[in-house]
């Protein structure tokens, strides 16, 4: 009598690693879709740091709105810079709009990117009670002494939406819009972004 053979080791082995490959996506997948869809923390500033922020924005109000005094023997001119890192302005938007939980903007080379998470209106037609998540990138330039703040991209749902959908704000200057028609009466003479922080210098 003939005992019939084992199936061969190699396949058994092949199934295993075909089975540790399927296992090793789905976790990957997982994490991925966590990592987009995780919660915004909110930046809570310490007391030491809020009274370093409040210093800067006073130096940018007495620059911007007093006017400058006649110089004496005594008199020093303050400096025009200011430097705003990436953990103040989430600070500073906790703070004073309670957006801390639902956006976030993050700091990189030439442009801003910001990030929203939040539950939709229940009562919005088809898409109530959903949870949006967006993101959108921002290059911050100045061009022939003109601050500018222009929308590169909105992406919602992984999707980049269309500048048509968008009323053709993408490739614009929002900060000109917003200030009616341009920015030259912000006082400010330029706007800088580097990794993690964003420096503004003040008009003479």
């Amino acid at each position: 009598m003939t005992n019939s053979a084992p199936p061969p080791a190699a396949s058994r082995s092949c199934w295993k690693l075909v089975l540790l490959a399927l296992a090793i996506l789905v976790l990957a997948l997982a994490a991925l879709w966590w990592w987009h869809n995780r919660p915004i923390k909110p930046v809570e500033l310490s007391a030491t740091e809020k009274t370093t922020l409040e210093e800067k924005l006073q130096t940018a109000r007495l620059t911007t709105e007093q006017p400058e005094q006649p110089e004496t023997e005594s008199y020093q001119k303050g400096g025009k810079e200011i430097i705003i890192t990436e953990r103040e302005l989430n600070g500073l938007l906790n703070e004073h709009t309670g957006l801390g939980d639902r956006l976030r903007f993050e700091l990189v080379p030439g442009a801003l990117h910001a990030k929203v998470v939040t539950d939709l209106d229940p009562d919005l037609p088809l898409l109530g009670g959903r949870k949006l998540n967006a993101r959108a990138r921002f290059f911050i330039e100045t061009r022939d002494g003109v601050p500018e703040l222009i929308l590169d991209d909105l992406t919602v749902w992984g999707l980049s939406l269309p500048n048509e959908w968008l009323g053709g704000l993408k490739g614009q200057n929002l900060l000109g819009k917003i200030l009616g028609g341009g920015s030259g009466s912000t006082g400010i003479a330029s706007l800088q972004v580097e990794a993690g922080r964003l420096l503004i210098t003040l008009k003479e």
